[in-house]
């Protein structure tokens, strides 16, 4: 039960159920009313279709394994632990976000390096990013990789979708053109459903493609720079507060190469099986397998 206490947010379900819903009125729009009357003698009908389905399918199939996987959830002990003499001291000057085990006054728990706790998922979560509510669940280290693969897929389908409308409202213009004038009036009121939808399949395009591509770039930006943005913030305010003295200011932090951060998320494997929504694995130094507890004299 603990693993779905993340999923019981209203604003996730409703994210979750217009996600779904603009999936499948994309590929029913493409489907019915730009690939069958535009290219219903070609065989390019069949290619755009299976393309353009298969783009979906990996759509969905990310976004099922970024909503279902856990994103690193720090497990809570199975006995209660006394940490007032640890919140008696400065445990905060290890909180860099990256150095250090800290303790979770709310989950009442050690959390290893650069856990974060959720408001939402009332958990810790390792290496959480932000909570998104459109996975309705965190973006963490376990699934990073599939939320990074849904942005990914998302705006591929929805630059796919803006170039089969755009190429059928063309076709469509000057066919209508070469036609005659009587029977284009006979057919005004189903040539109005199809520019309805078309004109709300494009506005769908382009609010969900820029807004994905948005994110997806700063996804890329936080891995290169090894600093998700709850780190970030921490970092600027910490910089900001000149009352700070020298034994408080952040650690040194040890830039890694850009290539090893990228294969810490999306795996050791092929670049290729990036693309693809399948668990990989840990990376074997600076990784997702932490010891069960810090040396802490309790």
């Amino acid at each position: 039960m603990a693993a779905f206490r993340c999923r019981r947010d209203p604003c996730g379900f409703v994210c979750l159920i217009l996600t779904y819903f603009s999936v499948f009125y994309a590929d029913y729009v493409v489907i019915q009313y730009v690939l069958l009357p535009a290219y219903s003698d070609s065989v390019w009908s069949t290619l755009h279709g299976s393309v353009f389905n298969l783009i979906l399918l990996l759509l969905l199939a990310c976004h099922a394994k970024a909503v279902f996987s856990d994103p690193g959830m720090v497990p809570l002990p199975d006995t209660a632990i006394d940490f007032s003499d640890l919140r008696s001291q400065s445990s905060r000057m290890s909180e860099r976000g990256c150095e250090g085990w800290t303790v979770c006054s709310r989950c009442e728990t050690y959390r290893p390096p650069r856990a974060h706790h959720c408001r939402v998922c009332q958990r810790c979560i390792r290496r959480m990013d932000h909570h998104c509510p459109w996975i309705n669940n965190c973006v963490g280290e376990l699934n990073q990789k599939f939320f990074i693969q849904f942005l990914f897929y998302t705006g591929i389908a929805s630059l796919y979708s803006m170039v089969l409308v755009v190429s059928a409202w063309v076709w469509r213009i000057r066919n209508e053109r070469e036609s005659d004038t009587e029977k284009e009036g006979d057919e005004m009121p189903g040539k109005h459903l199809i520019v309805a939808h078309y004109i709300i399949l494009l506005v769908e395009s382009v609010l969900f493609g820029v807004f994905v591509m948005v994110i997806f770039y700063d996804q890329l930006v936080s891995i290169i720079t090894d600093e998700t943005p709850l780190e970030q913030m921490r970092n600027r305010l910490m910089i900001k507060d000149k009352s700070l003295s020298s034994a408080t200011s952040l650690p040194a932090h040890t830039r890694k190469p850009k290539l090893a951060l990228l294969r810490e998320v999306f795996g050791r494997g092929s670049v290729f099986c990036w693309l693809l929504p399948l668990n990989s694995s840990p990376p074997s130094v600076g990784g997702v397998i932490y010891s069960a507890l810090p040396d802490y004299d309790v």
